[in-house]
């Protein structure tokens, strides 16, 4: 029994492809914010490929035995998808499969397929740091305590973490992605805060760490200025996305056999995240991920920015974009349930 994982969410973004079929939706944030919708990140290819896999599958059901499973799945880019259908039963609902298979399209060369052997992602966590002070007039500093101030502290200090505390031959990345504080020139706030966007790392240990110290620095800093304790609010999680070796080293044998040795090519990990990982890790099974390209090599070779994934530019060729992730799903699929595609 063998799973197969698509997501299928879109983004808020305003698609600049000039494609025919671009997107003209909208839609409305949990916030209530209106934005333009693009089923960017390829999540519509992701879906195609799925259901054209499916399809072939179903149309060819007398030359292979067992059980496939697919999901289609929600909420990827916001970390949630993968969690929200565990919590919900899907392992109850659906046949537990042995392994589970999963792949994204990037701004690789189309007809290409990349994969990590172990560690193929990262893993990645965002906090909300509300920093409190006290507010004053801004003629009265020496009555406030200025979370402005304290909070360009905090993130000035933050980005020594990588630099000084990580080992040099291991990866992290730390970034602020927002900063908010005050309304008015004349008046210092009581509160300002500021979101860690991007704390990305590929090794447990350097996790623990890396987060440990974003705590004691956020907290440090916040004593030595006579401040309340900062509250830290975890918005997302994304767990570590990690391919059996094993089962990718048979993989990349029979990929290599139906697409050619050299359009497999063993990379390695990426520090974006996907909650892929936490499908097969609640039933304690393994899991291989990897990427199909999608762009043409003429394009790659040019001089203009190739669009990446989050783009309102990114749109991969029609092919051989569909058919190589086509072919990487069934071969994948087959290898387990009958012969090769």
């Amino acid at each position: 029994m063998v799973g197969y994982r698509a997501d299928t969410d879109g983004l808020p973004i305003a698609e600049d492809t000039g494609l025919a079929y671009a997107s003209t939706t909208a839609g409305t944030l949990a916030d209530g914010t209106d934005v333009p919708v693009m089923h960017g990140c390829g999540h519509d290819t992701h879906m195609t490929v799925g259901l054209t896999a499916a399809q072939l599958l179903v149309e060819s059901r007398e030359a292979w035995s067992g059980t496939v499973v697919f999901i289609f799945q929600p909420g990827e880019e916001t970390g949630e998808g993968a969690e929200a259908m565990v919590e919900d039963g899907l392992w109850d609902k659906a046949p537990k499969p042995s392994i589970i298979y999963g792949q994204h399209v990037w701004p690789g060369r189309a007809g290409t397929v990349n994969i990590s052997k172990g560690t193929a992602m990262a893993m990645a966590d965002s906090w909300k740091v509300t920093v409190h002070g006290k507010q004053a007039h801004g003629s009265q500093p020496e009555q406030s305590i200025d979370p402005i101030v304290l909070g360009a502290h905090m993130v000035v200090r933050i980005q020594t973490i990588v630099s000084r505390e990580v080992h040099p031959m291991k990866s992290a990345v730390v970034t602020i992605g927002t900063f908010h504080g005050g309304l008015k020139e004349n008046i210092i706030p009581a509160s300002a805060e500021f979101t860690l966007l991007n704390v990305r790392t590929f090794d447990v240990d350097v996790r623990e760490r890396v987060l440990g110290s974003l705590r004691r620095i956020i907290s440090a800093e916040a004593a030595a200025s006579g401040a309340p304790e900062p509250v830290i609010e975890e918005i997302t999680n994304f767990p570590q996305c990690y391919n059996d070796p094993a089962s990718t080293e048979d993989l990349m044998a029979v990929l290599g056999e139906v697409l050619g040795e050299d359009a497999v090519i063993e990379a390695p990990p990426v520090m974006g995240s996907e909650d892929f990982g936490l499908l097969a890790e609640a039933i304690g099974v393994p899991s291989v991920y990897w990427f199909f390209g999608g762009h043409p090599q003429e394009l790659l070779d040019g001089d203009d920015p190739v669009p990446g994934n989050h783009s309102p530019y990114f749109a991969p060729a029609i092919e051989p974009t569909l058919s190589t992730g086509v072919r990487a799903a069934m071969t994948a699929l087959l290898s387990k349930v009958g012969t090769t595609a």
